[in-house]
Parts: structure tokens; C-alpha cells; sequence
């Protein structure tokens, strides 16, 4: 972490919502108080988590700004947009805009940009684990074809079929990702004073794909699965072994 830090003007924290704290408190045992640095959080947690690493990373002199990125990576990349949260995000604003960064500056207090991605995250990821929860158990009734025309129907416009493949191989990638950053969500909810029941149920779809593919049940499937690909083999995994399903 020393050497990875020295002598940097701007120090980005992106880890998984779990080691958010930790990488906040790795940073400030390494800050010097004689050096200016900005330290920008792009990880999805908590505004209590965010809140408390700003302290964390602050008592060592640095400059902490949570940044909550607004959509996917791909295909953005650098340019994915992104709202910079925090009393001196308007100060790293612009060095960010010179290194390629979509950032702009969404509030000067810090939990507020986080509160906006995890209420998205909520939406979001949510209709990921609904999809698989919903088709999984139309392909297993064997009347995919009707949930999919019906669906079609009520929201015309939108391509199921396509959108489902998507959310589907997102999920079996980045599930223990995902699945850390609802609890985080989970925790903002409760924070908020709501039941969190949907973003725990959402981490729980996550966190079961996450197992399934780290024992190897998506092995054979290639990067461009077809959803029902991906659930023929949670089927035949869980068919054989109805503990997993």
C-alpha cells in the first residue's frame, strides 16, 4: 500500500462493498499529513459506511470523496457517469475531467450520491434476480414461451429475451460483487427506517448464484450464454442436488 500510493495526487479506492472500510483505513495509515491527496471512493456502500470512511481517511489529512457510479462500466469504460459526493468534490472535479472521468459533482455531503446508487441499486438489481427467479421457474414448468409473450405484451418496447441474457450472465459474473453491495443497500434501507425486504431477498438471489458459479456449475457456458443455457445447468446441478436450489 506505501508504495503504491506515494507520491500520488489522487488515490481510487475500487474494491468490493465488504472491503470498502478496510481500504479506507489501509489509505489513511499510509497518508502523510505533508502531501495534498484526494482520495476518491467509487465502491457501492452504505452512506453510513461512506460517511465513516470520510472520517477514517480525513483524521490522516487526505481529501475523501465517494463517487457513486450511475450505470454499467461497459461500455462506458472511464467515461461510465458518475456523481461525486462531499465538501471537496468540487475541488477534484476537475482534475477528473482532465483524466477522461463522466463525473460530476451531485452533492457537498457525503452518504447523499451513495443514498441515490443504492436506491437504484434496489431497482436494478432487483429486476436482475426477479428475471432468474421468474424464468428459472418457467423453464422448469416448461412455459417460458407464454411468461416471455406475456411480458412482451405489458411492456411493449422492451426486448425481454435480450434484456434477460443480459441480466443473467451480469449476475453469474459479478454476483459476489453484487451481492455485497445490496447488503450495503440492505443496510442503507434500514438506515432510511424501511424493512429492507426486497434488497435482502436480491442479495440472497446473488450471493446463490455467486456459490453456484464458484463451484463450477457455469464452467461449460460460454461468456455469450443464452439465459436458458445458464438455467439448464442450475437445473441439472439442483435436480441433482435439490440442497443447492
Amino acid at each position: 500500500m506505501s508504495e503504491a500510493i506515494a507520491d500520488s495526487d489522487l488515490i481510487i479506492s475500487a474494491v468490493t462493498a465488504a472491503q470498502t472500510a478496510v481500504a479506507a483505513g489501509q489509505i489513511a495509515a499510509e497518508c502523510r499529513r505533508d502531501v495534498d491527496v484526494f482520495v476518491l471512493d467509487v465502491n457501492s456502500a452504505s452512506p453510513r459506511t461512506k460517511r465513516a470512511c470520510a472520517e477514517t481517511v480525513e483524521r490522516s489529512g487526505a481529501r475523501y470523496v465517494e463517487a457513486a457510479m450511475m450505470s454499467s462500466v461497459p461500455p462506458h469504460g472511464i467515461r461510465v457517469p458518475m456523481l461525486l459526493g462531499g465538501p471537496h468534490a468540487t475541488e477534484l472535479e476537475p482534475m477528473l475531467a482532465k483524466l477522461g472521468f463522466a463525473a460530476t459533482v451531485g452533492s457537498a455531503s457525503y452518504g447523499v450520491v451513495s443514498a441515490i446508487k443504492l436506491c437504484r441499486s434496489v431497482i436494478v438489481k432487483g429486476m436482475e434476480a426477479l428475471v432468474i427467479e421468474s424464468f428459472l421457474t418457467a423453464r422448469r414448468y416448461g412455459v417460458e414461451r407464454e411468461v416471455l409473450a406475456s411480458l412482451v405484451e405489458t411492456f411493449p418496447g422492451f426486448d425481454w429475451d435480450r434484456q434477460a441474457a443480459w441480466f443473467w450472465r451480469r449476475v453469474v459474473q459479478h454476483g459476489k460483487r453484487r451481492a455485497e453491495e445490496m447488503r450495503e443497500a440492505a443496510v442503507a434501507v434500514a438506515d432510511a427506517g424501511v424493512t429492507p425486504r426486497m434488497a435482502q431477498a436480491t442479495a440472497d438471489v446473488h450471493s446463490w448464484i455467486a456459490t453456484l458459479r464458484a463451484e463450477g456449475v457455469f464452467a461449460t457456458a460460454a461468456a455469450d450464454a443464452d439465459w436458458r443455457e445458464l438455467a439448464r445447468l442450475i437445473m441439472r446441478e439442483t435436480e441433482e442436488q435439490p440442497s443447492r436450489r
